[in-house]
């Protein structure tokens, strides 16, 4: 499952950010939320649209740890199973309901 992938090459990755798959109460203000928004097939290769949201406790600290995150998914090509990853978007995308700020990455992914 490329969430899973994601989430342990991050995890490995980012070592002073928490990363997570979902968010509960209680997530500290700065932190990583993958996920899967859907999915394709081109040459019968599975490719994943996911998206990759940077909290922060700021505006910057989430557009800096969203630069983060850009270097270390490009460096997942190479990881079993991952065989490409392109930035399909980036930008400002504030929680409107709770104002925390946040950015968010919009990847595809193509794997095995």
């Amino acid at each position: 499952m490329i969430e899973q992938i994601i989430y342990e090459y991050l995890n490995r990755t980012l070592t002073n950010v928490t990363v997570t798959t979902e968010i509960r109460q209680g997530m500290p203000s700065s932190f990583v939320f993958i996920e899967k928004t859907g999915s394709s097939m081109r040459d019968r290769l599975k490719v994943a649209r996911v998206a990759v949201q940077s909290y922060g406790a700021s505006l910057y600290d989430a557009a800096a740890l969203n630069e983060t995150v850009k270097d270390a998914m490009f460096e997942m090509v190479g990881e079993p199973d991952i065989t490409n990853v392109e930035l399909n978007s980036d930008y400002n995308y504030t929680d409107t309901q709770t104002k925390q700020p946040r950015y968010q990455a919009v990847f595809e992914i193509t794997h095995y």
